[in-house]
């Protein structure tokens, strides 16, 4: 149950209300009120601890947002399947639809060829702890932080762009979002990584990835 699933796995599970972005599970469902939400939480909250395994939940007026993932693992697992199937089932039964294409999560990435000087001084400024990077990502504990990841990259001068967003995205709503944010006046300035990522320009040239879970 703490075996990594790969991404084929995770398209095949049939979790129609879920999508994997960056490293989690991640839905939307539609409550519509507070105290409708409140109820669905306390049956995910049941089944949760049921299940010994807990999402984290983001109860708002007219929403209920959750992610899912193995924290023992830092990966998604057979548990995290499971649990996300149980709560699909919850919000069928409560007359609760969910929203995937609303789905998005923001990561900063920073270029630099020196990730044991950089990553110790981020990791403090975002979080107060300089140890907590895990390979080449800064992890936030208390999860209120995007998430920053370095890019390795040769010794350069700046000003190239150092800092760039990455913007997920659920991987069939991709080209409908990128096709949106060219009609608002941006451009494709490289594809040849997709459906990985795309890597868009706005109208004064600063660069952001759409990135989705296929391919990597």
């Amino acid at each position: 149950m703490t075996q990594q699933l790969s991404i084929q796995q995770i398209l095949e599970a049939g979790l129609d209300d879920w999508r994997k972005l960056a490293t989690a599970l991640h839905a939307r469902f539609l409550t519509g009120d507070f105290s409708t939400g409140l109820d669905f939480v306390s049956a995910v909250t049941a089944a949760a601890e049921e299940a010994n395994h807990h999402p984290d939940v983001t109860l708002t007026y007219p929403h209920v947002d959750l992610k899912l993932i193995s924290h023992d693992v830092s990966r998604i697992t057979e548990r995290d399947v499971n649990l996300a199937r149980r709560i699909s089932e919850i919000a069928r039964d409560q007359g609760i639809s969910a929203r995937p294409e609303a789905l998005s999560e923001l990561e900063f990435a920073l270029d630099t060829a020196d990730l044991a000087a950089q990553g110790p001084f981020w990791a403090a400024l975002l979080t107060g702890d300089p140890d907590v990077i895990e390979g080449d990502e800064v992890l936030d504990p208390g999860g209120r932080l995007p998430l920053l990841w370095f890019q390795d990259t040769d010794a350069h001068e700046t000003p190239r762009q150092r800092f760039h967003l990455d913007v997920w995205v659920p991987h069939d709503l991709a080209e409908q979002r990128i096709t949106a944010a060219v009609a608002a006046g941006g451009q494709v300035v490289d594809e040849t990584h997709a459906p990985s990522f795309i890597v868009l320009a706005d109208p004064e040239g600063n660069r952001v990835c759409v990135c989705t879970c296929l391919e990597r």
